[in-house]
């Protein structure tokens, strides 16, 4: 048989199993299915299995469970290890009650049941006869649902090698796995286009050996960067076989899918202290912004869809801008959602927004400058403040988190995060994020410099897995001391008022209205200020006051305050700066000042 025969029969299997959220198709297979298709001719086909298991589940219970990824893990637990059955089914209350998931749980052993028939049927109707190669995307979440369906794949008789890879193999993880699953072949570590056309290519025996990407239970584990350069010669996502499934999962189409986008790969600043998710890439790459507007379009004229999401860890920020003054000018009503870092000035935002981006996501973290620096993030308190207005006077919902109980934090850093808390009751609430120590991380790579010990795999892995794997494979969350209860106490005080924050903007009898606002009579503001304990309050500045509080709308110093509204002498300026603090209105860190309140005529 000639190589281009043997590529033109070579047909794979690429599957995405549960907690994928069920109504976005997977990007890594609609990804691989195009490049390897275009570089071989091979026929690749991909499937989403939890589709079936959001219909066999119904689409609410899978929505929940989706969003708290350790219940998820727990339901597929004993059905790779049935020994974890007790363990996992306390994990899994346990899980959904912390993830806030309103109302009663579902019958635990119920749902194992329904999910363990859901995937033997759908195995069942499949047809891997002429399959020369599996295999399974799997990230955080999705570890335990593709070992089972792997399992059960070679026990219905199809004997085609099985390859993972995504996130949660990289590194010594991933090696780990070949040891303990006799139902993995391969694992590829990193990016996966390069590897993947490889094997495939080995398999149809167009190559004479496995590529050195490539991990194999003979490999040396050792992967050299196998990287695309370029990411804009790579071809557009094919997501066509998740729409067809959709059709003969939920004829009726009960949602409106959202199609991921990656706009790059990595993270351009990749510095802070707590992350591990850039652990798979070398360096950072992106696409121009004409062809990230070509891609968008293409989705959008073949799938008639107009909402998309970023996978992005942080958008290229100048490419971003063109893309979105793109979008803005293109006559589409289009919808993104992306994460950026909190550098975005008011023009770029309003520029975004424009374009359609309507929701983001931003590494807040902290509200302390000790703490941002101890984290690495490069910003600081003001910075954060700044983008959490922005955002809300450009129309853009912000999401972002506050992490709690990060090692070594100071009694003094939790009362300048309570303070700042306060600043921020207008706007919308952040996430509370207990902290959790990623493998990889530069806080796990350095544990002693923050005053962590003893390291050991994360306990509720330890529920899920039986303990020799556990320890073995490690995983990504890792279990430590060093002043933990501590931390629990000192930080407690915020998790309550983050409550109280939520509870505020849950009661409000115009969410639609800002908390705090301004409308401008050209000599005079009238400034409009919600409170938890009465009825809002109303300020009016006038003149000169006016003038100060519009130029400190973004961030100013007070030299520069000075400067521009001479003569202004230093105790009238403290005393105005003073009193606009003390009633909220204006945040200060220092010599840097910012005023609170957005414009809202209406």
């Amino acid at each position: 048989m000639t190589a281009s025969a043997s590529a033109s029969c070579f047909r794979a299997t690429l599957i995405s199993m549960p907690w994928a959220l069920f109504n976005r198709p997977s990007l890594q297979l609609a990804a691989l299915k195009a490049y390897v298709e275009q570089e071989m001719g091979a026929e690749i086909t991909t499937a989403h299995p939890f589709l079936h298991i959001a219909a066999a589940i119904g689409i609410d219970v899978y929505r929940r469970i989706s969003e708290t990824s350790w219940a998820g893990e727990a339901l597929f637990a004993p059905l790779v290890f049935p020994g974890q059955r007790d363990k996992a089914r306390r994990l899994f209350g346990k899980s959904l009650r912390e993830g806030g998931a309103g109302g009663k749980s579902p019958d635990y052993d119920e749902l194992v049941a329904t999910i363990a028939a859901a995937c033997r049927n759908w195995v069942a109707h499949q047809d891997f006869s002429s399959c020369r190669l599996l295999g399974f995307t799997v990230c955080f979440g999705q570890l335990l649902s593709s070992l089972h369906l792997a399992r059960l794949i070679r026990e219905q008789g199809c004997s085609a090698p099985v390859v993972l890879g995504g996130s949660s193999c990289s590194g010594t993880v991933g090696r780990a796995l070949l040891r303990h699953f006799p139902q993995i072949d391969y694992i590829v570590d990193g990016e996966g286009e390069r590897p993947l056309l490889g094997l495939c290519a080995f398999l149809a025996g167009n190559t004479q050996g496995l590529p050195k990407a490539i991990v194999g239970r003979t490999t040396v584990p050792a992967v050299p960067c196998h990287q695309l350069e370029n990411l804009d010669l790579l071809p557009i996502p094919d997501f066509r076989p998740y729409f067809i499934e959709i059709k003969t999962v939920f004829p009726e189409f009960p949602f409106i899918p959202v199609l991921s986008l990656e706009f790059s790969r990595g993270c351009w600043w990749n510095r802070c202290a707590f992350c591990n998710l850039n652990l798979q890439w070398q360096g950072y790459r992106h696409k121009s912004h004409q062809r990230m507007a070509a891609e968008v379009e293409a989705l959008t004229r073949t799938h008639h869809c107009l909402d998309f999401f970023f996978t992005d860890n942080a958008l290229p920020p100048g490419e971003a801008d063109l893309f979105f003054r793109r979008e803005g000018e293109s006559g589409r009503d289009r919808r993104f959602f992306a994460e950026i870092r909190g550098i975005a000035t008011q023009e770029q935002l309003e520029i975004y927004r424009s374009g359609g981006l309507n929701a983001i996501q931003v590494g807040i973290e902290a509200l302390s400058n000790s703490l941002l620096r101890k984290m690495a993030k490069g910003l600081t308190v003001i910075d954060n403040i700044a983008i959490i207005r922005d955002s809300a006077a450009a129309g853009i919902n912000l999401d972002g988190n506050l992490i709690l109980e990060f090692p070594g934090s100071t009694a003094e850093e939790v009362a300048e995060t309570i303070d700042n808390l306060d600043v921020l009751l207008p706007f919308r609430p952040l996430a509370k994020a207990v902290f959790f120590l990623g493998q990889g991380s530069p806080v796990c790579r350095a544990p002693r410099t923050f005053g962590i010990s003893a390291l050991a795999p994360e306990h509720r892995y330890r529920a899920l897995l039986p303990p020799e794997v556990a320890q073995d494979i490690g995983v990504f969350i890792m279990d430590y001391r060093g002043g933990r209860r501590r931390q629990r106490q000192l930080w407690r005080p915020v998790a309550d008022r983050i409550a109280t924050w939520r509870a505020f903007h849950h009661n409000r009898k115009h969410p639609d209205q800002p908390a705090l606002s301004y409308r401008d009579g050209g000599e005079f503001l009238i400034i409009r200020q919600e409170r938890t304990d009465g009825p809002p309050l109303h300020h009016r500045l006038h003149g000169r006051s006016r003038e100060i509080y519009l130029y400190c709308g973004r961030i100013r110093t007070r030299d520069q305050i000075q400067e521009r509204f001479q003569p202004l002498s230093t105790s009238a300026l403290d005393a105005f700066l003073g009193d606009l603090r003390r009633k909220r209105l204006l945040f200060q860190d220092g010599e840097q000042v910012l005023t609170l309140a957005i414009r809202h005529p209406a």
